[in-house]
């Protein structure tokens, strides 16, 4: 293409327009300004723009074109107005006014046009496909490539920059797009096929990102599914199902998933992304193929994967045949195709985070717009500025504290020949907990020094007697009655008569908290040791003053409240589980 034919807008090169914002760290598309905006018409490649060439002086009519200083019949000796020396005093330009200073020639203003902010990488969200795949990006001018899907009170309205949060992401077998007829059921609704739910800590060191398995059995709660006419469909629970039905079946939606996820785990879902076989043939494509290991030769008749044993650059097709292979990995079940999903998904993250992809413009739009026509995500996440807000609170967790693991789980007990499983009632409640509890299943500190120390210190001192606590008690998030109830505990089985429940907190906490002032230290250790709490739920503060104008302790109750008298104390380190990380290489075999 000539240097005139680049100047047309429909053919520059989306790639060539992608440029370096030294102050944030981001690639920026920087658009170029129209003729009506500029008011010069656009420089054709080689030439310096004509803002670069212009000198403005007082009493010169801004209007009139400037000189080109290698204009034919300009002397070439002549180093110009910004070098100095002497000049030639033909065409001299005034000197500027007293106290003005002699400004460097500046190109004129960008256009007013909207930046668009891009972001990717081991920073990035796990965009999971049918098997489970990697990453997102999000651009602002492709934010019309994602579709969102309206799922009511299962997913939250908004997203906040300040707390913990989870997503679930779901990879459908839904067979849509072309080259996708010959995989599986092509009539299928699309079921969760691969579920990953990804807990990201509120202070950004870590993550965790835990599978969960297509044929765990479950209790799929009641649900409501809005139709496409507008209408909302209640659909009945079903027990005793498999997972992967909560998606699909009988016209349930990624709510219906979020849901059953927090039945079966305790986990309050916030958000969904969902995509289907296409994302890992486009994502991996547009990053130039993604690196694996096998340890052993794999020639696979269902998935069509045939490779030799070693390290392997994949895409498109065969990377779809990679996470979709099960018979040649492991005891050829699912929870070993799971294994080497999240080794994949793995690799992913490392391939996007790369330098290789990161510096090159032509790759980051390729995979912008790869990504963002691969994900359906939740109405409440939709926006540009919250998925800008969200990429830019994952992009903080370095690869190699991001976790994953699978729900323990056992063979289900009522099967003679074992097809399915259920969860590990020994291992799998801590691993719930420690998720809802914020805690890292990688190498991490926690908390600094200093903070954990000040934390550890407000349970240590003196006590008071627990008919010398005077204390105020809201709900804040739990059951309906938690602070009636746990009120008549307090006095009729702990004696302290000093309290009082005022219904329901203004906010809801997720954890329950204990507010008081220095002077009301001793009490609040008592009050603590009463009702289980740890360091972190204590606030020292300032106290409120009761009915009788008396200050007193505030105990608002979270939705961690388990029911009076049950203790509240957090766990603070997770269990001893199979588990790799997002920075290893692993061979699967």
């Amino acid at each position: 293409m000539d240097a005139q034919g680049r100047g047309r807008a429909d053919d520059i090169d989306p790639a060539d327009q992608w440029v370096l914002n030294p102050n944030t760290g981001e690639y920026e598309l920087r658009l170029p300004p129209s003729g009506a905006q500029s008011g010069v018409p656009r420089p054709r490649r080689g030439s310096p723009p004509a803002a670069t060439r212009t000198r403005s002086a007082p009493g010169r009519d801004r209007a009139a074109p400037a000189r080109d200083r290698d204009a034919p019949g300009r002397d070439r000796e002549d180093p110009g107005p910004d070098v100095p020396g002497p000049r030639r005093r033909r065409a001299e330009p005034p000197e500027p006014l007293p106290g003005r200073r002699r400004g460097r020639n500046r190109p004129p203003k960008k256009s007013k046009a909207k930046k668009i902010v891009l972001w990717t990488g081991g920073t990035m969200a796990l965009v999971l496909v049918a098997v489970s795949g990697a990453a997102y990006a999000y651009l602002k001018h492709l934010e019309g490539n994602v579709q969102t899907e309206d799922v009511g009170g299962s997913a939250k309205d908004g997203f906040s920059k300040d707390e913990a949060f989870n997503i679930l992401i779901i990879g459908t077998d839904k067979r849509t797009g072309a080259g996708n007829a010959g995989y599986g059921d092509k009539n299928s609704v699309g079921h969760a096929d691969t579920n990953i739910l990804l807990h990201v800590a509120k202070d950004r060191t870590n993550a965790t990102a835990m599978s969960i398995p297509r044929d765990l059995i479950v209790d799929i709660p009641e649900c409501r599914s809005k139709q496409e006419d507008g209408t909302e469909k209640v659909i009945k629970p079903s027990e005793s199902v498999r997972f992967n039905t909560s998606l699909g079946q009988e016209g349930r939606n990624p709510g219906c998933t979020m849901d059953t996820v927090k039945a079966v785990t305790g986990i309050t879902v916030d958000h969904f992304m969902m995509a289907d076989f296409n994302a890992v043939k486009t994502l991996t494509t547009a990053v130039g193929g993604v690196d694996v290991c096998l340890a052993k030769d794999v020639d696979d008749a269902d998935s069509h994967l045939k490779l030799s044993a070693g390290e392997h650059t994949i895409e498109g097709e065969q990377a779809l045949a990679f996470v979709r292979t099960r018979h040649s990995f492991g005891n050829q079940g699912d929870l070993d195709r799971i294994k080497v999903q999240q080794q994949f998904v793995g690799s992913l993250m490392r391939k996007m985070s790369s330098s290789d992809t990161l510096t090159s413009p032509t790759k980051l739009v390729k995979l912008a717009e790869a990504a963002t026509k691969a994900l359906t995500v939740d109405t409440g996440i939709g926006s540009v500025s919250t998925l800008k807000d969200m990429a830019l609170e994952l992009k903080k967790v370095p690869p190699k504290n991001i976790t994953f693991t699978t729900v323990p789980v056992i063979d289900n007990p009522a099967e003679k020949v074992h097809a399915t499983v259920v969860p590990n009632p020994n291992t799998a409640p801590a691993v719930f907990d420690a998720i809802k509890n914020d805690v890292s299943f990688s190498a991490v500190k926690q908390k600094e020094k200093k903070e954990k120390a000040a934390v550890a210190a407000r349970l240590k001192g003196s006590r008071s007697a627990a008919s010398e606590i005077r204390v105020d008690i809201y709900n804040g998030g739990a059951q309906s009655g938690s602070a009636q109830e746990t009120l008549n505990w307090l006095q009729n089985d702990e004696g302290v008569l000093k309290s009082s429940q005022l219904g329901n907190a203004d906010t809801p906490l997720s954890k329950t908290t204990l507010e008081y002032s220095p002077d009301q230290a001793d009490q609040a250790r008592k009050l603590a040791d009463l009702m289980g709490l740890s360091g972190s739920a204590m606030k020292p503060g300032k106290s409120e003053k009761n009915s009788q104008g008396l200050p007193a302790i505030v105990l608002t109750l979270g939705k961690d409240f388990k029911g009076a008298g049950v203790p509240l104390t957090a766990a603070t380190k997770a269990p001893d589980v199979e588990k790799s990380t997002a920075d290893k290489t692993v061979c699967a075999k």
